[in-house]
């Protein structure tokens, strides 16, 4: 069976052997690079599994390459875990609202960065299943990327995506913020629940001009779901 290829991006070559030696351990393939700029052609060459991004990187930061990839339709799939010696609140906000998938803080164990990439890897997987996922003329497509309104482009971020393809692949189910957290940023990664309601109002702000911002409901003492029946005992 083909091994996922890992890119591993760090300007220390020290720390991307450390990492490389354990990845091939964990049965990875992997690859390379020094700069974004060099991480850059790899991914578009190459077209790995996953990238992991330091964040301190010279000429463009990771953060910087992390929103190019997410702005490219492309390559905005390829999942990426960022990699930084910060570990505030605001830096990881920073991090993940650039469309990483998960955030790690340095110095970590090996073993806790192989569980934190196989969930990524799972994670990824069950959003990019092929099947275009339709409700009501709101249409989600995995493999294109892309999100329409009766045909109509709807515009929104990478984690605005994530959300609404969660939503959408669980229908009428209400789901408490840490789920939402576990599912769609990753157990592992510290958010806190004003910033997932933030992506929420941005999702419906999304939808909105096309009427589709009322299947995002809040429920009551529990969290959110996506429905496309009103229950006005319930919605926020």
């Amino acid at each position: 069976m083909k091994s996922d290829r890992i890119l591993i991006v760090d300007d220390e070559a020290a720390i991307r052997e450390m990492i490389s030696i354990a990845l091939d351990l964990a049965g990875f393939d992997t690859i390379e690079a020094e700069d974004a700029l060099q991480a850059h052609h790899k991914i578009v060459d190459e077209r790995p599994s996953l990238v992991l991004l330091d964040w301190m990187l010279p000429g463009m930061t990771g953060v910087e390459l992390c929103r190019r990839l997410k702005r490219d339709e492309t390559l905005n799939e390829i999942p990426v875990i960022m990699l930084t010696a910060r570990g505030d609140e605001d830096h990881k906000i920073q991090g993940l609202d650039s469309g990483a998938d998960d955030y790690i803080t340095k110095p970590f164990s090996t073993r806790e960065l192989v569980s934190r990439i196989k969930a990524v890897l799972r994670r990824s997987s069950a959003l990019s299943a092929e099947k275009v996922i339709e409700a009501e003329g709101l249409k989600l497509d995995p493999v294109s990327h892309r999100v329409t309104a009766n045909e109509n482009p709807i515009e929104m971020g990478p984690t605005e995506y994530r959300l609404l393809a969660f939503f959408m692949s669980h229908q009428e189910r209400a789901y408490s913020r840490a789920q939402m957290l576990d599912q769609v940023w990753g157990g592992n990664v510290y958010v806190e629940d004003r910033t997932i309601d933030v992506h929420i109002r941005r999702l419906r702000k999304a939808l909105e001009p096309f009427g589709y911002d009322r299947f995002i409901q809040t429920v009551r003492g529990t969290g959110y779901r996506f429905s496309l029946k009103a229950d006005k005992q319930d919605i926020v």
